[in-house]
């Protein structure tokens, strides 16, 4: 989905867990390495936006990791809460607001969508995010050793 708000939009980064690995994908357009992800949609929450943009571009069905426990009441339901929310720049005008959440995959066949198609995607270990010849970025990293802690 393109930007819907010119200075901040809202998005979701999902690092999955399986098998002691982490999964992360060449970006198309930007060219680094970055979980699966993308735009909430207006008609979203951030876990719906997340199960569907994982679906989308590697076509893994995903069980979100709650970070703290679901209370539902007879007014409100209770949205699962990220592991981080983070806010990085994309250009000099426009920022993401980053609802990060940690999930698990019972697969670990990557299946590509027909849009954004990633220059590569791979299952790492925790010693392969240190690898130089891919350059991930220490965010990117702190938050792969973080799901691979948890869910590992």
């Amino acid at each position: 989905m393109p930007h819907i708000h010119e200075k901040v939009d809202f998005v979701t980064d999902i690092y999955i867990v399986n098998k002691g690995r982490v999964l992360l994908r060449k970006h198309d357009k930007y060219h680094v390495w970055l979980p699966p992800g993308g735009h909430i949609e207006l008609d979203e929450d951030p876990p719906q936006a997340a199960i569907r943009e994982v679906k989308e571009e590697v076509n893994l069905d995903i069980e979100l990791v709650p970070a703290a426990p679901l209370k539902q009441f007879d007014d409100a339901k209770t949205v699962l809460t990220p592991r981080f929310i983070d806010r990085h720049r994309i250009n000099e005008t426009h920022e993401h607001v980053d609802f990060i959440y940690f999930a698990t995959s019972k697969s670990d066949v990557i299946k590509q969508g027909n849009r954004e198609i990633s220059d590569d995607i791979r299952w790492l270990t925790s010693a392969e995010l240190d690898d130089p010849a891919l350059g991930i970025k220490e965010r990117v990293k702190y938050y792969a050793r973080e799901a691979l802690k948890a869910l590992s």
